[in-house]
């Protein structure tokens, strides 16, 4: 990996269903448009509520990839 530069950004998924499933909405969306992506960190996991039950579940990553600019 020498001389390599990568970026990183911060993404929130979200999912009825749970947290790694947030978590991969978040990466499938961002795939879509960024290329070569590399390491993904789950920073923070939390949910939204609606009348005392769980509505969905929200992760927030940082997702690097690879800097071409």
């Amino acid at each position: 990996m020498p001389e390599s530069v990568y970026k990183i950004i911060e993404l929130v998924g979200s999912s009825p269903e749970s947290w790694e499933k947030a978590a991969q909405n978040a990466i499938t969306k961002a795939s879509k448009s960024l290329r070569d992506l590399r390491i993904a960190e789950v920073t923070q996991m939390d949910m939204h509520l609606k009348d005392g039950k769980i509505e969905f579940y929200r992760t927030k990553l940082k997702v690097s990839f690879k800097y071409e600019g």
